[in-house]
């Protein structure tokens, strides 16, 4: 079977979420130890490191990268070109977006990953322009797929009321957390001196926008500092999105600068210290159609704090403190129980720990290539 599959997100520089699990989905699927009966076609906008996908045991037969022009509207014109020009048994498109193709059956068979339906649950949080094209690219996509992956069953039911996809299409495939690598003391103190955490730090993690609920923990951090004597501070890994200078400016108007800092990206390399050398984890969002940084933290035994809505219930399980977001003194009181209850936060480090064993990547990769292979026979 020749398995083509969008690999553009996969090779940015800089990873956030679907950029994440394209490189992990990816990078798994090859390694199967199936992956040598198939032929893998990867697509991408530029050129990726030699080793960047596959492992040794890959003959370079198996596998061919192919670079198409950079242009505006890449998927549905760079992309849409080559695969309609030579057809791949089955096409995997890992976020959202099918090339835009008509009559719709030029397209090969197609799989597509959703991974949430954010401008639906929150479309204040994102700018009309994104709206349009985010619902109708989704919209497009769902239609046409012969299958689709929905990273959480909250996404899955979100897939159902909002576009109406049969659930007979849709196939549930979980992420996980890249498996945690080994963190010496050293390396935590390094980064913290790198940053200027001096004193411990409660730790957020994800992109700085309105839907991450940055506001609301930030007000519960103020009221804290106000009416507790706080020892800790509130760490903010992540880049800049959408309307963060509002944000930045919340945060300025509480006069809390020397408690409060925002670190920017902070490289992949560097996360897994500044992780493990958190007091405690907060993720408070808003919406999420899966929630990674739960898994993240937990797998390097940060006790975490998060939202009890979509699918941030389902992803923690019983391994983190729950709490609605949308209640500021809600929030406030869980990040001073984490900071002062030593025995919750070993009972939530333990049960993350087993929590996180939950989910692998292998896994996914598995059931990702049987839904390909429904998708090419269907």
């Amino acid at each position: 079977m020749i398995i083509g599959i969008d690999a553009s997100r996969a090779c940015r520089a800089r990873r956030t979420g679907t950029e994440r699990y394209s490189l992990e989905i990816i990078r798994h699927l090859l390694a199967l130890p199936e992956a040598t009966a198939h032929r893998w076609r990867l697509y991408t906008d530029g050129t990726p490191a030699a080793h960047f996908f596959a492992p040794p045991q890959l003959d370079a037969q198996n596998v061919e990268i192919r670079v198409l022009p950079q242009r505006r509207l890449w998927t549905h014109r760079s992309l849409a070109s080559e695969v309609t020009r030579d057809r791949p048994d089955v096409l995997f498109v890992p976020a959202h977006v099918l090339p835009f193709v008509l009559p719709a059956d030029r397209l090969p068979a197609s799989v597509v990953a959703v991974h949430d339906l954010g401008y639906h649950a929150l479309p204040e949080t994102h700018t009309r322009a994104q709206r349009l094209y985010i619902e109708a690219s989704t919209r497009w996509s769902v239609q046409v797929a012969r299958r689709v992956i929905a990273v959480s069953q909250a996404t899955a039911a979100d897939l159902q009321q909002h576009y109406r996809t049969p659930a007979a299409r849709i196939r549930v495939v979980y992420e996980a957390a890249a498996a945690p690598v080994l963190v010496e003391r050293a390396q935590i103190d390094a980064v913290r001196a790198r940053y200027g955490l001096a004193r411990p730090y409660a730790l957020f993690v994800g992109t700085i926008q309105p839907r991450k609920n940055i506001e609301r923990l930030l007000r519960a951090y103020a009221w804290l500092c106000r009416n507790t004597a706080l020892a800790w501070d509130l760490v903010f890994a992540g880049a800049a999105g959408w309307l963060s200078d509002e944000l930045y400016a919340e945060a300025a108007a509480l006069d809390l600068a020397q408690q409060i800092h925002f670190l920017g990206y902070v490289p992949d390399i560097e996360l897994p210290a500044l992780i493990k050398g958190a007091h405690f984890f907060c993720f408070p969002s808003l919406y999420e159609g899966f929630g990674l940084p739960v898994l993240e933290a937990q797998s390097y035994g940060a006790p975490v704090l998060t939202s009890n809505n979509s699918s941030l219930p389902e992803v923690a399980g019983d391994a983190a403190l729950l709490v609605d977001p949308t209640d500021v003194d809600a929030i406030a009181h869980a990040m001073l129980r984490l900071s002062q209850d030593e025995a919750l936060r070993q009972q939530l480090i333990e049960a993350g720990y087993a929590n996180v064993r939950r989910f692998s990547w292998e896994k996914a990769a598995q059931e990702t290539l049987a839904v390909l292979r429904e998708a090419a026979e269907s």
